[in-house]
C-alpha cells in the first residue's frame, strides 16, 4: 500500500511534498476516520405513541417510555439517560441524550437524542446496536472488517482517480487537491498495517503484564500512528518494550456507573495522562453492524486532543479517531461590587479586518444575561491562578486588570506549548484602559517577526474583545451554560463549569493557520490563532475577526450536537465538514450588512483577494457554483471543502429569510430589563402568549437574525453523527417549533435551489465524504412554488465545475494561482 502511494506521487511530480514544506504553511498533522452505521437515522415527524401517552408530563419519563419501547427485544440491552440532558427554556424544548449499553458495557456510538415538547417526542437521532441475528453481535479483532484499511483503500482510489487528471508531463503542474490527499494518506495511512506487524512483535507481545499490559499495548498502538515525531515513531517499531513498562495504568471507578475508567501516565508525546474506558463499538457489517469490544481513549497532545477507540485485544486496530482539535436570568452568586468598565482599542464589532476600518475606543459591551459580572470577573473557586490562595480566599470575587475573565483567558504563546496560566498578557491598570499602539512596519524578513511581536498588547486586546463577544452573542441564541458553553463559572446555571476558552495569540507553534480544540463541557476550550507570513509585515490573524468567530464556532457546534457530554459527534465526512462550515456561516453573517455583498474568507490575513476557499460566498451561481453534488468533485474529500458547500447552501437560505423578513443591523437581541424579562424591542415578533398565559419562545423578526436562531436550534435537534439531509431536516424543524412552520417552504426553496431538495440522493455515502450523490431540486408538495430549476452552468472552460474536461484548464489555472492557500490554511 505504501509502495503504490510513493509510486503515484513520484508520478505526479509530488514526491517531495512530504518531505519538504515549501509554502511555510504550518501543516498540523491530524487523523480522522471511522464507520458510517447504516442503522442511523433522524426521524422528524412527530410521534404521538399510545404507551406516551400514559408517561406523566415530566419530559425525562417521556423519553424513559419512548426509549424503553424502541430497544425493546435488543438482548441484552440497557440505556442511560445522560446527565448532560437539559430542557431549553428558550424554546421549552427538552433535549434528552441517551447513551446504550450491551450486557452492562457502553456502546460508545450507541446514542438517543430525543427532543420533547409538551409530552411530544418532536424528533429523534437514533443510532442504537441492533443485530441482525442474536448469535452473532460481536466482532473480533482479527474481523475482516477494518475502517481503518477500508479508509486508506478508499483514499488510494481517490488519489489513483485524481491522478487521472493530471498531466505528468508538464513541467510544474499539480493538484493542490491531490497534495491534500498525499498528507491525509501520509498521516492516516502510514501504519495501517502496523498492528498486524506488532502483533507478531515479540517484545511487543510479552510486554507488561495481563492486568494493564493490553491496555499500554493499545494505546501505544494509537500513539505510534498519531505521533509526527518520526523518531519516536522509529523507536516504537524497533523497541515497542522500552514504552510500555513506563506506562502505568491506574484504574478508578466513575460514580455513576460501575463500569471502571482509568488513567495512563507516561505515554510518549502527550502533555497529559490518557484517559479510558472499556467500550463497545459498532462495525458496519452489511446492512447491520456487530459489536467490537475496545478502549476508548483521550490523548491530549502538543498539537492534537483526540478521542479513539482501538480494539481491546490483538491485532490493535484504530477502529475510529475523532480529533477534538478543528484547524449564559440574575446570577444566583453573590454580584460583585461595580468594577471599573473596560474599554479597548480594537476594531469595532462589524470590522472585520484592518483593511476595512481604523481601530476605536470601545466599551465593555458585556451584556448581562450572558455576562452578568462582566468580562474581567470571576470567582477566586474558578480562578486557576488561584489555586495557592486558602480556603477562606474561595468565596471572593476577583476583578482582573488583564484579559482574564470567566470567558476567555487571552495570552501571548510565542513559545506555542501547552502552558498558559503564566503566559504575558496585558495589564490595563486600575482604569482598564486596554489603549495599545498597533503600527507594524516592513522590515526585511528575518526581522518580521519580532516587528509583530512588537504589538502583541494589541493583538491580545483584540483577541479578549472579539472572543467574548462571540460568548455574549452565542449566549443569547441559546449556548448557555446548561447546552455547555465556555464558562469558568455558571452562576448557578447548570451545566459544567471551569471551562473558559483558554486564546493563544501568535501562538509560535506554526503559521498561517488557526484551530479549536473542544473536549467535553467541563474542560477548556483551546483557540490557537497564528501569524500569517503572507505579507511584510506579518498579518496576526488575531486581527480578522472572521477567523476568530470561525473557530469559535468549533465549540459552539460540537457542544450542541448529541450534548455537551459528547465531542466525538462532528468528527468526519459530511459531520466534520458541516462543522467547518457552521463556522464560515457565522463569520460571513456577522460581518454582512444590509447593502448585499459577497464574502470570502480569510482574505485579508491570506493577503489574497479570494479569501482561502475555493469561492467566496456568493449568490451568483458563476461565482459559486456549489451545489450538492460539488462534494463528489476532485478535491472535495476533506472536510474543509466539505465545509463550504455547507456553509454556501446556509448562505443562500439565509438570503430567502431576508428576502422575506428584512435585515437587522444588530444581531444582539435587546438586553435584559431588570426584572431579567427580555424586551420585544425592534429585535423580536410582538410576543405571543399560551392559553395558561406562558410567553411563548420569542422569535427574532429579521431574517438574519431569525436564520442564525434557526441554526443553532438545529443543532440542538440533530443526532450525533448527521449527514446534510439531517442537518437540513432538523433546520426545518426548528423552524416548526419556534414558529410553527411559516418559513416550511422558503426554506425548502433555498435548500433545492442548491441541490438539496427532496429528492437529493447519495448511494454509497462513506464515512470521510465519499459515496455518489446526485442533486434534487424538488420541494414539498404542498409548498406552491413546485420545483426550483437547477442552476444554468456558467460557460464551458470557465469554472462550470460540471466534471467535464473543458474544466480543467480552469481548474488548473485556479490551483496554479492558489496553490498556497486554498487548503493549506483549513481553519
Amino acid at each position: 500500500m505504501r509502495r503504490l502511494f510513493v509510486a503515484a506521487l513520484a508520478a505526479a511530480g509530488l514526491a517531495g511534498v512530504l518531505a519538504h514544506d515549501s509554502h511555510q504553511v504550518s501543516r498540523r498533522k491530524t487523523l480522522g476516520f471511522g464507520p458510517v452505521l447504516p442503522n442511523a437515522a433522524y426521524h422528524t415527524n412527530p410521534v404521538y405513541h399510545t404507551s406516551l401517552l400514559r408517561a406523566s408530563s415530566d419530559p425525562f419519563e417521556v423519553a424513559r417510555v419512548f426509549v424503553k419501547d424502541l430497544v425493546r427485544g435488543i438482548p441484552g440491552s440497557d440505556f442511560v439517560i445522560r446527565k448532560d440532558s437539559y430542557t431549553d427554556e428558550a424554546t421549552g424544548v427538552t433535549h434528552v441524550y441517551v447513551r446504550q449499553y450491551v450486557n452492562g458495557i457502553e456502546v460508545a456510538d450507541g446514542d438517543i437524542n430525543v427532543n420533547i415538547k409538551d409530552g411530544v417526542v418532536l424528533s429523534y437521532g437514533d443510532s442504537f446496536f441492533r443485530p441482525k441475528d442474536s448469535t452473532d453481535m460481536f466482532t473480533a479483532a482479527s474481523s475482516s472488517s477494518d475502517p481503518h484499511s477500508e479508509y486508506c483503500q478508499s483514499l488510494e482510489t481517490e488519489i489513483a482517480n485524481q491522478l487521472q487528471h493530471l498531466d505528468v508531463h508538464k513541467t510544474g503542474e499539480r493538484s493542490n487537491a491531490l497534495e491534500q490527499l498525499a498528507y491525509l494518506y501520509e498521516w492516516n495511512c502510514k501504519f495501517v498495517d502496523a498492528p498486524e506487524f506488532l502483533a507478531d512483535h515479540p517484545d511487543f507481545a510479552a510486554a507488561e503484564d495481563a492486568a494493564s499490559g493490553d491496555i499500554s499495548r493499545a494505546l501505544l498502538q494509537f500513539m505510534l500512528a498519531a505521533t509526527p515525531n518520526a523518531e519516536l515513531q522509529a523507536q516504537i517499531l524497533d523497541n515497542p518494550k522500552k514504552f510500555i513498562p513506563e506506562m502505568r495504568v491506574s484504574f478508578q471507578h466513575h460514580h455513576h456507573t460501575d463500569q471502571p475508567f482509568f488513567t495512563v501516565e507516561n505515554v510518549p508525546d502527550t502533555v497529559n495522562p490518557v484517559k479510558g474506558r472499556l467500550a463497545f463499538v459498532q462495525v458496519p457489517q452489511g446492512d447491520s453492524t456487530t459489536l467490537q469490544l475496545v478502549y476508548k481513549f483521550e490523548v491530549e497532545m502538543q498539537d492534537n486532543w483526540y478521542e479513539t477507540a482501538v480494539s481491546a485485544e490483538m491485532p490493535h486496530r484504530i477502529i475510529s479517531v475523532v480529533d477534538w482539535a478543528n484547524d449564559s436570568p440574575v446570577p444566583l452568586a453573590p454580584v460583585p461590587k461595580e468594577p471599573q468598565s473596560a474599554t479597548y482599542r480594537v476594531f469595532e464589532w462589524g470590522i472585520n479586518d484592518p483593511s476595512l476600518g481604523d481601530r476605536s475606543i470601545q466599551k465593555e459591551n458585556f451584556d448581562a444575561l450572558a455576562s452578568p459580572w462582566g468580562w474581567h470577573a470571576l470567582p477566586v473557586a474558578n480562578d486557576p491562578s488561584s489555586s495557592y490562595l486558602s480556603a477562606k480566599d474561595a468565596s471572593k470575587i476577583r476583578n482582573t486588570t488583564t484579559t482574564w475573565g470567566n470567558n476567555v483567558f487571552a495570552h501571548e504563546d510565542w513559545e506555542g506549548r501547552n502552558n498558559w496560566v503564566n503566559n504575558y498578557r496585558p495589564d490595563a491598570g486600575p482604569r482598564k484602559a486596554f489603549d495599545f499602539v498597533y503600527q507594524p512596519k516592513k522590515t526585511d524578513s528575518e526581522d518580521a517577526l519580532e516587528e509583530a511581536q512588537k504589538y502583541i498588547n494589541a493583538t491580545v486586546t483584540q483577541l479578549f474583545y472579539t472572543s467574548n463577544l462571540v460568548h455574549d452573542l452565542y449566549y443569547r441564541y441559546g449556548f448557555h451554560e446548561l447546552a455547555g458553553n465556555f464558562q469558568q463559572y455558571n452562576f448557578g446555571r447548570g451545566g459544567e463549569e471551569n471551562d473558559a476558552v483558554i486564546a493563544n495569540a501568535q501562538d509560535g507553534s506554526g503559521y498561517n493557520n488557526a484551530n479549536f480544540m473542544t473536549p467535553p463541557d467541563g474542560q477548556n476550550g483551546r483557540c490557537r490563532m497564528y501569524l500569517w507570513n503572507t505579507a511584510n509585515p506579518y498579518r496576526d490573524g488575531d486581527l480578522e475577526a472572521g477567523i476568530v468567530i470561525h473557530e469559535l464556532a468549533h465549540g459552539l457546534s460540537i457542544r450542541l450536537t448529541g450534548g455537551p457530554a459528547n465531542s466525538g459527534c462532528l468528527g468526519w465526512g459530511e459531520s466534520g465538514g458541516m462543522g467547518e462550515g457552521w463556522g464560515d456561516f457565522l463569520a460571513t453573517t456577522i460581518r454582512s450588512n444590509k447593502n448585499y455583498s459577497d464574502y470570502a474568507m480569510g482574505s485579508w490575513a491570506a493577503n489574497m483577494e479570494k479569501g482561502i476557499r475555493n469561492y467566496p460566498y456568493s449568490l451568483n451561481q458563476t461565482i459559486n457554483p456549489s451545489t450538492y453534488a460539488t462534494l463528489d468533485k476532485p478535491g472535495y474529500w476533506g472536510v474543509h471543502a466539505i465545509g463550504e458547500v455547507w456553509a454556501q447552501i446556509l448562505w443562500v437560505v439565509s438570503q430567502k429569510l431576508i428576502e422575506k423578513h428584512g435585515f437587522t443591523e444588530d444581531l444582539f437581541p435587546p438586553k435584559p430589563l431588570e426584572d431579567g424579562t427580555i424586551p420585544e424591542g425592534d429585535f423580536y415578533r410582538k410576543a405571543e402568549y399560551t392559553s395558561d398565559g406562558k410567553r411563548k419562545p420569542l422569535v427574532p423578526k429579521h431574517g438574519n437574525s431569525l436564520m442564525v436562531q434557526l441554526v443553532l436550534n438545529g443543532m440542538k435537534l440533530q443526532p450525533c453523527r448527521p449527514s446534510f439531509f439531517d442537518a437540513r431536516d432538523a433546520i426545518i424543524a426548528a423552524d416548526k417549533t419556534l414558529t410553527g412552520g411559516e418559513n416550511f417552504c422558503d426554506l425548502w426553496q433555498g435548500f433545492a435551489s442548491r441541490g438539496l431538495g427532496v429528492d437529493a440522493a447519495v448511494k454509497g455515502r462513506t464515512p470521510w465524504g465519499g459515496g455518489v450523490r446526485s442533486n434534487g431540486y424538488a420541494v414539498p408538495a404542498e409548498c406552491q412554488n413546485g420545483d426550483v430549476p437547477p442552476p444554468a452552468d456558467p460557460a464551458p472552460g470557465d469554472g462550470d465545475d460540471d466534471g467535464d474536461d473543458d474544466d480543467w484548464p480552469w481548474l488548473q489555472w485556479v490551483v496554479e494561482k492558489t496553490t498556497v492557500f486554498s487548503w493549506s490554511w483549513p481553519l
